[in-house]
């Protein structure tokens, strides 16, 4: 998961802002293109704090960014209400975890295709109409054209593709669990307190994987890119958006992200992936953006993207 976007209207504000004079379309593309980049650029970590040391490092870093633009008000809230909020903040925490212990095994476009699977079931699962269920077919024969699970010589890691579903998985629960908060928490509070807690969620298994590494000055200083890129960026150019687009036409744009990881991939790492690659992944933007256009939304005021 790259970033996440929970909006409501205590969070709508007049747009007097410098942001609230670009074009909404051209914020979300580049928030799309910040975070793809982002997770490339994690990835150099990788040899240094470990995967897991990463995604720690990034939330670490993230949440203390947010806390200093805002305080999140935490008082006063039902048992039932601490629930959710931890349940959150622990499904960022694990599929966070997931998504980047996938990257340390398949290109960033392959791993970020495979994960769109859970927003394109979270969508379908609320029409009943056939059209999305051919759309899900569309991705699933996408999928099965790049992990080719029939062949021994796919050059795809089991183990990552196995990851990247779990991501996926959790993605999609964490789409379900931002929907219900959405209607409960101020969306920043919210994003704010579940990235504290998935920090804490990830402190032991990234301290223990990247040590006394994740302290060296260079480290922390590609962590605060990484997590502006992937997080702050991507949060404020999205927060905006939504504001002046339709849900509709922001997850429309929202799925040419695997498209992104792909340039992402191949400046940033020097990834190349095959024809049938590009192929597979092709099926999976199509389908993600024909469910997009044609699934009812889920129940709440939320967007997300992980």
């Amino acid at each position: 998961m790259a970033s996440a976007v929970v909006t409501d209207q205590a969070d709508n504000d007049d747009g007097s802002g410098p942001l609230g004079k670009v074009s909404p379309t051209v914020l979300v593309l580049a928030a799309a293109v910040s975070v793809q980049f982002g997770a490339a650029l994690a990835v150099t970590l990788f040899d240094e704090v470990g995967a897991v040391g990463s995604t720690f490092l990034r939330l670490a870093l993230a949440a203390a960014l947010l806390l200093l633009v805002r305080r999140p008000k935490i008082r006063g809230w039902s048992a039932s209400n601490y629930a959710l909020a931890i349940a959150f903040g622990l499904s960022l925490g694990i599929t966070n975890m997931l998504y980047y212990a996938a990257l340390s095994r398949l290109p960033v476009a392959v791993t970020v295709t495979i994960e769109f699977l859970g927003p394109i079931g979270v969508a379908a699962a609320y029409s009943r109409r056939w059209i999305e269920g051919l759309w899900v077919l569309l991705a699933a024969a996408g999928i099965l054209l790049m992990t080719q699970p029939w062949s021994h010589s796919s050059g795809l890691d089991p183990v990552g593709i196995i990851l990247a579903l779990c991501a996926a998985a959790g993605w999609a629960s964490y789409i379900l669990l931002v929907a219900r908060a959405g209607k409960v928490f101020s969306g920043r509070d919210i994003l704010t307190i579940a990235m504290v807690i998935a920090t804490a969620t990830a402190a032991v298994p990234g301290i223990l994987d990247g040590g006394a590494a994740l302290l060296e000055p260079s480290v922390l200083a590609m962590g605060l890119i990484v997590a502006v890129l992937s997080m702050v960026i991507p949060f404020s150019f999205e927060l905006e958006a939504l504001r002046r687009m339709p849900a509709r036409v922001f997850g429309v744009l929202m799925s040419l992200e695997p498209a992104v990881a792909v340039v992402a991939g191949m400046i940033v790492l020097g990834q190349r992936l095959s024809l049938q690659e590009l192929i597979a992944i092709g099926l999976v933007v199509i389908a993600s953006i024909g469910v997009t256009r044609s699934a009812p939304a889920p129940p709440a005021p939320a967007a997300i993207e992980g």
